[in-house]
């Protein structure tokens, strides 16, 4: 076996330490007290996919950064591009058992061979919800509301919601939309020299900045009554599935790109199920979403997850430690205990330090003698003796 094995992670692939999975836990959490508020359930799908599952629904593109290999069996699989081809796929699967509408939230990593840069990864986390059974303009309404609450519940208060029709792009040439949809990125010039190269008339660029909301997006806008929702005649989107709705959220202060996006998805179903089934959902970009709340300082101060550690003062009274770490954590205080009764206090308390705990226990011959603890707050370096259920009542509180 080789020994000089270089450890490292893969380019585009990332190892998540505690001090930054808090951080990730800390806003599924928050987005998942959101989705279930509105009613979607979760849903977990494979990682891996039939090719021809997943091969052709996101535009060339995305066929290009997709993951395809042969398995050991000899099947063309691929990994997860999204969740919402996989969605398709499980609606047309058990369209007999799923309750129509049928809404869902989906929290997985997906994989794209992307050029690894600020904002875009290799492997990333994606949270997805969809409506799917309804062709409603309040099923479209309800995906964008949930949005908005998702991004305030989070901690933003400035963003936008920006929307289109695909409707509005009916006879302009694809070729000619894939373009315009960089119009915020490349600017005016480069998209008419992009434009220009590709054989496709510089109107294509004015028809598209000229036009306006369709009576979908009027009833939509009415429905949710939120300025932050803003028409976006040059927004596209680049997967070749949406049918109607597309909707894109950008936070302000946030430079990498839109932080979510989505849109409505009709016949994508049907490719599966044989009918079409309409749909309505989106995807928010999670690492993009992690980026924008450490650029604006919206984490609470404090996520360690354990409260207390309960140190050991010496080897014959480790068993007083093991009975004061039973009772705090049947009173549901996440304590840790030491688990080295011949390390010096000291050490024990540079540890505790250094993981963010913010109390420690002591337990030395004297506390033990009257049946007490010595409470210390690391924060802000103060101690007091304290009975266990005093001590209880005062990590509780």
């Amino acid at each position: 076996m080789d020994k000089n094995i270089k450890a490292q992670t893969l380019k585009g692939f990332r190892d998540f330490l505690p001090a930054q999975q808090r951080k990730r836990q800390y806003a599924i959490n928050k987005l998942k007290a959101v989705f279930e508020s509105f009613g979607f359930e979760p849903l977990e799908t494979p990682a891996l996919e039939y090719e021809e599952v997943l091969l052709g629904k996101y535009g060339e593109e995305g066929d290009k950064l997709m993951y395809r290999f042969t398995d050991n069996g000899g099947r063309k699989v691929a990994l997860r591009y999204d969740q919402t081809v996989p969605l398709s796929r499980v609606v047309a699967q058990y369209q007999n058992q799923l309750p129509i509408p049928f809404k869902r939230y989906q929290i997985q990593p997906v994989w794209r061979a992307e050029n690894p840069q600020k904002g875009r990864f290799r492997e990333f986390l994606q949270c997805d919800i969809d409506t799917v059974g309804l062709s409603s303009s309040l099923a479209d309404a309800e995906i964008i509301q949930v949005v908005i609450k998702s991004l305030e519940s989070l901690g933003f208060n400035k963003f936008k919601v920006l929307i289109n029709d695909r409707n509005n792009f009916t006879e302009i040439n694809p070729s000619a939309i894939v373009t315009i949809d960089k119009l915020k990125k490349i600017g005016k010039e480069a998209v008419l020299e992009e434009l220009k190269k590709k054989g496709l008339p510089a109107s294509s660029l004015n028809e598209i900045l000229n036009k306006s909301l369709t009576e979908k997006l009027k009833q939509i806008t009415k429905i949710v009554n939120d300025c932050r929702v803003v028409f976006d005649s040059t927004l596209a989107r680049g997967l070749d599935y949406y049918t109607g709705l597309i909707f894109e959220a950008e936070i302000e202060g946030y430079e990498a790109g839109s932080v979510c996006g989505g849109g409505r998805f009709d016949n994508l179903i049907g490719m599966f199920a044989g009918k079409q089934i309409p749909a309505v959902g989106f995807a928010f970009g999670f690492d993009r979403l992690i980026e924008a709340m450490d650029g604006q300082n919206l984490f609470p101060k404090d996520l360690t997850t354990t409260k207390v550690l309960v140190t050991v003062f010496s080897p014959d009274l480790f068993p007083t430690s093991l009975t004061t770490l039973t009772s705090l954590r049947q009173a549901n205080i996440n304590t840790e205990s030491w688990l080295d009764p011949n390390t010096k206090l000291e050490k024990q308390l540079k540890y505790a330090d250094q993981k963010g705990i913010p109390y420690v226990i002591i337990i030395g011959p004297e506390e033990a003698a009257k049946n007490v603890v010595t409470l210390k707050n690391l924060t802000n370096k103060t101690q007091e003796v304290l009975s266990i259920d005093e001590a209880i009542s005062k990590l509780t509180s």
